[in-house]
Order: structure tokens, then C-alpha cells, then sequence
């Protein structure tokens, strides 16, 4: 019998390739029994590169979950993270709107925490941004703890982990939080500290149109020296091809390519990495079909996850199904 998943607010499928990735290794079978997510273009990407018979948009559209996600083994789930990440915040005091618990749209943790409840999986794996952790004083840290032990998960461990230790040239620092219902010893994984170098990600034949204007170069530098004169470190992040890695890619990086903009040898302006690159950012093999739309899989991408931390975290996961 295969090991079922659910993969919730699934994107363009990070976490389930790096389950995937894990079962091969193992040489065990899994199969992905129910997957969501809102964004529809995002949803139109993880259709092309996966199968999947029930996958559905909203997760608040369900009132039954035991009858329309089924029985399984396995709950994944990147909940969306602006309600908690640092910007996200920053963003929301500025609109004068609430974040954390009480921003009741965004904060999707009460459905994660409702599925959980109703169709009891022996496990799950959930992923969010480090400040998560830390986020209004680590009261909302430990009060998403409490209600994981109090619907029955006696085993859970929590770790934030950096891709640019798992072969990764992206430093990207997440958090990760594994449950299982009865005591399981469960260790994470230590990160390979294999050399990484930002120009393996990076394609041979680019085209003109990722090298931004002169004058978004002049505003990013002008912008910079604002900011450093204020005391801030806001600004944009120049890397060459012999770096190691990168800053964090994120979703509005379609927006001027700010946090990672590459020196080119020989070229007055840098340029924006394009979509592909991205992928592979991330961790995702060229053979991943992307959306025709360069924006779409820039969100995309930076709303992943890095695939080569999951497929080490899915590793130890599974093994206690084994």
C-alpha cells in the first residue's frame, strides 16, 4: 500500500516533488490523494507537472474534509506566510490591518489545524518564514504548538533550517514543524555544507530583456545611499557567478528583481536571474514546466520552497512508515 499525502496550499508543488524525490530514494510508493490551493495559476503549473484526480481551490469551500480529502497518512502544508513574515507585518501596521491570529483571512493555520482534527494523518510536515517563530513576543509560536499537541500530536519537533546548506546558492531560512501521533523519534537533518556557487544555477544564453534599464539601476543605487545615510540596510543585492548564494528569493521579485540583481562581466547594468534560474534556485530540475508568464513564476518561485531541505526532511519522515 502506498503512503497517502495531502498536500495543502500546495503552489507549484515544492514540497510534494521533495517527498517524491525522498520515496524514490527509499524506494517506497507514495501517492498524493488531495491537493489545494487558491491561486489558480499556480494550480494550472502543479496540474502540468503532477498527477492528481481531487484538487480543489479554496480550502474554506470544504465543510466535510473526511468525505472530499479522505483518509491518509501524511498532511503537507506551506501555509502562507504573510501574516507572520517580518514584511508581512510591517506591511499590515502600515495599512492598519491585523496580523498573526488575527488576521482572519490570511492566517490559514485554524484550516491546517481543522483538517488535522477531522482526518487525523499519523503525521505532518508544515512549513513557514523563521519569524514565524518569533512573531508577536513567540506567543503565536507556542500557541500554534499548543493546539497541535491538544488535537493529538504527542511527537512534534521544530527546526529552522538554511537552503544554502543543502546545495542551495540561496540563503533562505525557514522553519519546519513535524508532528506525528504517537512518539516517533525523529531527528532533522544536518545540512551537507556542500559548496555552492551562485553561477551553476545560471543559464548560458540570456536574454537582453532580464538586464534592467539604466534608470531603475541609477534609482536602486540612488535608493541605497537613502537608506544607508538613514541607518537602514534596505536596498538592492548585487552577487556575482563566483559567489556562493544569494539572498532570499521572494515573491515580489517581479516587481524590479531588487534582492538578487547579477553582475554581468562586460555589461554596464545587471540583470534580474530569469524564471528558470529561479527554479533552479529553488531546487527544481529543468524538466519542471513553468507558466508561459515570466511575473507568474517569479511569485511562484519565490513563494516555494527550497525542494533539496524538504527532500532531506521527507527522508526522515518517511522513514517511519518503513
Amino acid at each position: 500500500m502506498p503512503i497517502k499525502l495531502v498536500d495543502l496550499f500546495c503552489g507549484v508543488g515544492g514540497i510534494r516533488l521533495g517527498f517524491d524525490r525522498a520515496a524514490k530514494k527509499l524506494k517506497i510508493k507514495t501517492e498524493t490523494v488531495f491537493a489545494c490551493d487558491l491561486n489558480e495559476k499556480a494550480a494550472s503549473v502543479y496540474k502540468k507537472n503532477f498527477s492528481i484526480n481531487n484538487f480543489h481551490g479554496n480550502i474554506r469551500d470544504i465543510t466535510n474534509y473526511k468525505k472530499v480529502i479522505g483518509k491518509h497518512d501524511i498532511l503537507l502544508a506551506g501555509f502562507p506566510c504573510p501574516p507572520f513574515s517580518q514584511a508581512g507585518v510591517v506591511k499590515r501596521n502600515s495599512l492598519n490591518r491585523k496580523h498573526g491570529f488575527s488576521d482572519k483571512e490570511g492566517n490559514l493555520f485554524p484550516d491546517i489545524i481543522n483538517v488535522l482534527k477531522d482526518t487525523k494523518p499519523k503525521a505532518f510536515l508544515l512549513e513557514n518564514v523563521s519569524h514565524l517563530r518569533m512573531h508577536n513576543k513567540e506567543k503565536t509560536f507556542k500557541r500554534m504548538i499548543k493546539e497541535l499537541h491538544q488535537i493529538g500530536y504527542e511527537t512534534i519537533n521544530y527546526e529552522i533550517l538554511n537552503s544554502k546548506d543543502f546545495g542551495l546558492p540561496q540563503s533562505r531560512r525557514r522553519i519546519y514543524i513535524i508532528g506525528f501521533r504517537d512518539f516517533k523519534f525523529f531527528q532533522f537533518p544536518v545540512g551537507t555544507n556542500k559548496k555552492t556557487s551562485v553561477g551553476n544555477i545560471l543559464e548560458k544564453k540570456v536574454d537582453n530583456k532580464y538586464f534592467i534599464s539604466q534608470k531603475l539601476w541609477k534609482s536602486h543605487q540612488e535608493r541605497k545611499e537613502r537608506n544607508k545615510k538613514r541607518g537602514m540596510g534596505f536596498g538592492y543585492s548585487l552577487v556575482h557567478p563566483e559567489d556562493s548564494y544569494t539572498r532570499t528569493l521572494s515573491a515580489r521579485y517581479y516587481k524590479d528583481g531588487s534582492e538578487i540583481l547579477l553582475k554581468v562581466k562586460g555589461k554596464s547594468v545587471p540583470r534580474k536571474l530569469t524564471p528558470r534560474e529561479c527554479a533552479r534556485l529553488q531546487g527544481f530540475p529543468d524538466s519542471f514546466k513553468l507558466h508561459v508568464s515570466d511575473v507568474e513564476n517569479y511569485k511562484q518561485f519565490g513563494n516555494s520552497v527550497p525542494v533539496n531541505v524538504i527532500e532531506k526532511i521527507a527522508e526522515a519522515i518517511l522513514d517511519n512508515f518503513m
